[in-house]
């Protein structure tokens, strides 16, 4: 791992010489960015770690610990740099040493006791106060071994302590190599140390010349006595005088060195208690030092000097150490609930709530601080979706809708780590039913999806490391990721193992909180009514659409995605599943409902502009309909991994199949009402026909409305290419999608397409044939016109020829709709015509033979005029007809009939050009 900042250099250090524990001061760059993060500090190959104290990144102080080297390098190591140079160095000086009988000016330290905390030097024997260089010149040892050394001075030592000790011994060992210059120079050295001894004995006994002057007077005294009076007589005089003379001098003694003596007492007394203050300072500061590292965070200080001193002093006997011992229990204590009371605190960062947990496991605190701050998580975790919810109800009753974008919701400048609705994925329908709808409304977004988003966004955030915390619990990382704490590694793996099923019952709540609150959001009906009262409360004015559901299923989707990510086991995740597939079921249906609306509205615009085919814009305007519906249906039609088919189940099936039929039977419902609308409800102001067409009679353009039959056969002719063409593409586009059920759609649709096609062509043909019909017998005997008595035949009477014109109108009026509805209708009204024709001639009684010429010439004029249109039935009709009447008999008839006829052909030229037209067109094909 590369660090982020340049590795410590030392560049200067004051004083750059001095004896151990002197205090330096020591300047360089790139020293730290803080107490913690200086990890180590060696000056001449020594820890001063200790005792060092972070001042800045250039400056840190210390003191010099006892060092084994006379000079050597200052070494800074720092978490964020590493280890260190020095470009300097550090002399480490020898301290001199006062022996315990020498006199000084200053009070000697003889224990000279220093307490760090890894560092300990005991107290030094007053004997080992001796000077290590007697001679007072520089050693030289050679290159002997001591096991030659002592087989040449066997039973000596070269300690020049010891009774034994042996001056060559001593010589050979530290001064083999010395010089005889330097040897002359150490018996110099030696003679003054003996004058220098003799110096201070000398001064020390005129010091008490006094007392030995008296002590010599009374020794006089008595010696004169004793000459004067003999011995014998002055024994006992003389014992009892000496008795006082030395009772004298103790008195004396004793108040000459009372005061001093008072004074070294306590002197002595008072170095006693500095050094138990100096020796056991740690335990004494140590509740001051716990209160300051607590207010600046400091915790593993802390812990670590709890640590030390529970060891030196937890089963300690003295009282004055019990009792700060005790005041170090009781901050501890103090400390220990104030770790807990931040662990417990919510929000808190999984970093956090580790730390905190190693602290409180380290203080030794009672209880399972892990498991507390997971219980404590799981309930903040249900509190706020709850609170989610409750936020979004009351905003919905104040305000139903979010004006902003999808991605700005709640004010949250960073994009939504679920995605955002596309706008292109919206339903792209025609203009002609699109141009009613407001262009904001996919700005506007439902309270509903405004929380689902925000719901599974909170979840995914925090179940992370919700999840991550247990797995830390359970494997022991929670206490060290080093592994260096096995007992409490394997205290909190069999506390996981023990509240392994507690956690699940944690997960599947939060799991089952998060489905019932979309539930309640976008499936109320899915709940009970105890967890409709809990998880509902929203106002449902209106149901959401296929879109907004495709987006909450996205939505939901990428949140299982993010929980599968994280190994929590499937059957925790499988209710978000069943959440998913119940929302895809939902989107299908709403969407085929909503669907069936748009076509309602889609027929509702129909503008009557015909093409070159005879159709309007509708049949594809429908089928580009449902296309666009199903397309948008496929993101959740596709199964992601883990997913059921949503059509697995029957009865979703029926339903969506159901659906299906009730789309195709809205429109097929609506085309019967477009076709059957009073003329006042049409707007034609659009009507176009094809230009290459013949206008024979100019009334469409001369009136722009129009007729209930014009409707009818522009209703028929997309009737015909619904039923040729869009319903099977809308068939196909169904089993693209995987829908089931396709055959029963299709087979019900075009059923019902086919009876309604039947039931319009009748429609038409009855408005038009009737006419025609009712026209023929009151034209064919009109004059009084007998079959019986009637004069030769000099051509094909107007009742025939009226009929004719009035075929062609229909002609007229069907080809300027579509060419393709020509000869269906046209084939339909020379049936009715026919049949009408041969009824009338079989009911003539008899005939007279002009009668039956003239019949016969009608008759062949009908049936050549109209031979393209002839059907088995209108030519049965045609047939029976001629059947009725006689045979002519004579060949002058015969001739005269095929005169007539063709003069009736070429007077007849221009109007029976529609049947050369649609002849040649249908020879054509």
């Amino acid at each position: 791992m590369s660090r982020s900042r340049q590795p410590p250099l030392v560049t200067g250090i004051s004083p750059n010489e001095g004896i151990s524990w002197t205090k330096v001061t020591i300047r360089g760059e790139n020293l730290g960015t803080g107490p913690a993060d200086l990890i180590g500090l060696t000056i001449c190959g020594h820890n001063c770690l200790l005792t060092a104290e972070w001042m800045s990144a250039s400056k840190i102080v210390c003191r010099v610990g006892q060092a084994k080297n006379d000079k050597g390098d200052i070494i800074v190591t720092t978490k964020s740099g590493g280890r260190g140079t020095s470009t300097v160095s550090f002399k480490l000086l020898k301290p001199e040493k006062i022996g315990i009988l020498d006199q000084s000016a200053v009070w000697v330290d003889e224990m000279n006791y220093y307490d760090m905390r890894t560092d300990r030097n005991k107290g030094i024997p007053p004997l080992s106060l001796r000077p290590a260089n007697p001679l007072g010149i520089e050693i030289d040892k050679g290159k002997f071994h001591q096991k030659d050394l002592e087989a040449l001075f066997p039973g000596m030592s070269p300690d020049f302590t010891s009774e034994n000790f042996s001056a060559a011994w001593y010589l050979i060992e530290n001064h083999s190599m010395t010089s005889f210059d330097q040897l002359k120079m150490a018996v110099m050295n030696l003679k003054k140390q003996a004058n220098k001894k003799n110096e201070g004995s000398l001064a020390y006994v005129k010091g008490g010349l006094s007392t030995f002057f008296e002590a010599q007077d009374a020794l006089s005294a008595i010696h004169q006595k004793l000459e004067a009076d003999g011995t014998e007589k002055v024994e006992g005089s003389m014992t009892q005088k000496l008795e006082n003379v030395l009772n004298r001098a103790s008195n004396t003694a004793d108040t000459l060195f009372q005061e001093v003596l008072g004074r070294k007492d306590k002197a002595d007394s008072t170095r006693n208690a500095l050094n138990v203050l100096q020796r056991f300072k740690f335990l004494f500061n140590l509740p001051l030092n716990i209160e300051r590292n607590i207010q600046k965070g400091d915790y593993d200080v802390v812990i670590n000097d709890y640590e030390k001193a529970k060891s030196l002093f937890g089963k300690t006997e003295v009282q004055v150490f019990k009792k700060y011992y005790a005041e170090v229990e009781t901050r501890i204590e103090a400390l220990r609930e104030l770790l807990l009371d931040k662990l417990l605190e919510t929000p808190s960062t999984l970093h956090d709530q580790k730390r905190y947990i190693r602290y409180i496991s380290d203080l030794h605190a009672s209880g399972d601080p892990a498991w507390q701050c997971i219980g404590a998580q799981h309930q903040w975790i249900l509190q706020l979706m709850h609170s989610c919810k409750e936020s979004y109800v009351k905003e919905q009753k104040g305000n139903p809708l979010l004006h902003s974008p999808l991605m700005d919701l709640d004010g949250d400048v960073h994009p939504s780590p679920i995605g955002h609705l596309s706008q292109t994925a919206s339903l792209k329908r025609g203009s002609s039913f699109q141009s009613g709808r407001d262009d904001a409304w996919r700005y506007k977004v439902p309270q509903q999806v405004a929380f689902v988003e925000k719901l599974t966004k909170l979840v995914v955030s925090q179940l992370p490391n919700f999840w991550k915390l247990w797995i830390s619990y359970v494997n022991g990382s929670l206490f060290s990721e080093t592994a260096e704490k096995s007992g409490q590694m394997e205290r909190s793996k069999k506390n996981a193992r023990q509240k392994q099923n507690d956690f699940k019952k944690m997960i599947q709540e939060m799991m089952q909180s998060l489905v019932r609150l979309i539930r309640g959001a976008l499936l109320p009906f899915s709940l009970r009514e105890g967890e409709l009262r809990q998880y509902g409360g929203w106002e449902m004015k209106s149901e959401l659409s296929g879109q907004w559901l495709t987006h909450v299923i996205q939505t939901v989707r990428l949140t299982y995605e993010s929980l599968t990510a994280l190994e929590i086991p499937n059957d925790m995740l499988q209710i978000i599943q069943d959440l998913i597939l119940d929302l895809r079921v939902r989107c299908i249906m709403v969407t085929l409902q909503h669907t069936a609306e748009d076509v309602k509205r889609l027929a509702e615009k129909e503008d009557w502009v015909v093409d070159n085919e005879g159709l309007t814009s509708l049949p594809s305007q429908f089928e580009q309909c449902i296309i666009q519906s199903l397309q948008s249906l496929k993101s959740v039609i596709d199964c992601k991994p883990g997913e059921a088919s949503v059509f697995q189940q029957h009865k979703t099936q029926e339903d969506v199949c159901q659906l299906s039929i009730n789309i195709m039977q809205v429109f097929i419902d609506y085309l019967e009402q477009l076709s059957t609308k009073p003329d006042g409800d049409i707007d034609t102001t659009h009507l176009s026909v094809d230009v290459s067409s013949p206008d024979l009679f100019g009334s469409i353009h001369e009136d722009t409305s129009l007729s209930s039959e014009q409707r009818l056969l522009i209703v028929l002719s997309n009737c015909c290419y619904l039923e040729r063409h869009t319903f099977i593409n809308i068939a196909e586009h169904f089993e693209k999608h995987g829908f089931q059920g396709v055959e029963k759609i299709t087979q019900v649709s075009m059923e019902s397409l086919k009876e309604l096609d039947q039931r319009l062509f009748e429609i038409y043909i009855e408005a038009k044939a009737d006419p025609i019909v009712g026209s023929l017998e009151p034209g064919i005997y009109a004059g009084y016109f007998d079959w019986k008595d009637c004069l030769v035949p000099t051509g094909v009477r107007n009742y025939l020829k009226e009929a004719l014109v009035n075929i062609i109108a229909v002609h007229a009026e069907v080809f300027t709709i579509s060419k393709e509805l020509v000869p269906r209708v046209l084939s339909r009204i020379v049936e009715a015509v026919s049949e009408e024709l041969s009824r009338l001639m079989q009911c003539v009684s008899s005939f007279s033979k002009n009668g039956a010429l003239q019949a016969r010439l009608e008759i062949f004029a009908l049936r050549d005029t109209v031979a393209v249109y002839l059907t088995p039935e209108s030519n049965s009709s045609f047939k029976q007809a001629l059947e009725a009447l006689p045979q002519l008999s004579s060949g002058a008839d015969k001739k005269l009939l095929e005169e007539l006829l063709n003069k009736f052909k070429s007077s007849m030229h221009l109007q029976l050009t529609c049947f050369q037209a649609a002849s040649s067109a249908m020879m054509k094909t």
